[in-house]
């Protein structure tokens, strides 16, 4: 289906009312492949909106695979999972549940789509999704051929990938492959899910996921936000113990290189940044780490606000922080520092 001159704001979970001069829906994969070897110059790839906020009328066409269909193997140690791109993330974890088929739990309430999931490598509560990948479909715009990437082709890193890198706007994720094994072990080592009774089950996390997300997270759909704004940043590990004997009870991950992993959330929290307005975009009261679209926000106050709330963490403790969403401007996608 292609439309013209249609408004992103249904498109995008922070609901800025710009437009998009070409949209065009694909619901299976050989009108996707056809409608490849036709693309424009100026083209974006849209998941669910989870992760992408329309900062300017996008002159150019947007595509949305929202390819369905799930899929169910098993081996003796594992099922194995081949999920379209277009299931809902949320929906898939629950799905896995129901069929007793645990690993996902902690996963729950990521907001978007399943072919999102390794452009962001999206993670939370100890798992990310190259814990539980086994392979990516991948659709290539030059051959219109669908390949099979296995997780070391992905490059996984932290909300990182090979298809924010090199493979970037030169396919279409149509596919994932998810393996998940039979015999379960939680994972418990993030804070709010160590104080779970034991003999712990894979609802219980699920549960405890949801509860914690909400009390945090406002629901898109009554309050637009995209989730997380900002990475957690990663800073070696002189510059952590610089900002500890200041700051002794700030939370920090160990990492497997030798650095630490900070949260972005409390930086910006120790800023006195909840509350912050600029136009109508706004730093959520409850969760800093969650800018939102308080009062018909324009894609300039949203730009204005993360701005700000770099330069103050940056003055306060010397950290950089990057944006986790993704910015599309008039011509396609750009950074944060990029826009004027």
């Amino acid at each position: 289906m292609q439309y013209a001159n249609q408004s992103l704001k249904p498109y995008s979970t922070f609901a800025i009312e710009n437009t998009v001069q070409s949209l065009q829906i694909f619901d299976n994969l050989a009108e996707l492949s056809t409608a490849l070897k036709q693309l424009p110059d100026t083209f974006y790839i849209l998941g669910g909106g989870s992760n992408t906020i329309f900062i300017e009328d996008f002159h150019g066409t947007l595509i949305c695979p929202q390819l369905k269909g799930i899929n169910i193997e098993e081996s003796q140690t594992h099922y194995l999972l081949h999920v379209q791109s277009g299931e809902n993330w949320h929906e898939l974890v629950q799905y896995c549940l129901v069929n007793d088929m645990p690993g996902l739990e902690n996963l729950a309430l990521i907001p978007g789509n399943c072919g999102a999931a390794p452009i962001q490598n999206i993670g939370a509560y100890g798992v990310e999704f190259a814990d539980v990948c086994e392979y990516v479909d991948w659709l290539e715009i030059a051959t219109g051929k669908v390949i099979r990437l296995n997780k070391q082709h992905c490059q996984f890193g932290y909300r990182d990938s090979v298809f924010k890198g090199d493979l970037k706007d030169k396919g279409i994720i149509v596919a994932v492959g998810i393996k998940l094994p039979k015999q379960w072990q939680p994972v418990l080592s993030y804070q709010g899910l160590k104080q779970l009774p034991m003999p712990v089950t894979p609802q219980h996390v699920f549960d405890e996921v949801v509860r914690i997300r909400q009390s945090k997270l406002p629901d898109p759909k009554q309050l637009p936000n995209t989730g997380s704004f900002f990475k957690n940043p990663v800073v070696e590990h002189a510059t952590y113990v610089c900002i500890k004997q200041q700051y002794p009870d700030i939370p920090a991950y160990q990492q497997a290189d030798g650095r630490i992993k900070l949260a972005a959330g409390w930086l910006i929290d120790q800023c006195n940044l909840k509350g912050k307005q600029i136009g109508g975009a706004a730093v959520h009261v409850k969760q800093a780490l969650v800018l939102i679209n308080k009062s018909n926000a324009s894609g300039q106050d949203v730009i204005k606000l993360a701005r700000f709330v770099q330069e103050q963490v940056f003055a306060k403790f010397t950290v950089q922080l990057q944006p986790e969403v993704r910015f599309i401007g008039t011509m396609g996608e750009m950074q944060l520092h990029e826009f004027p």
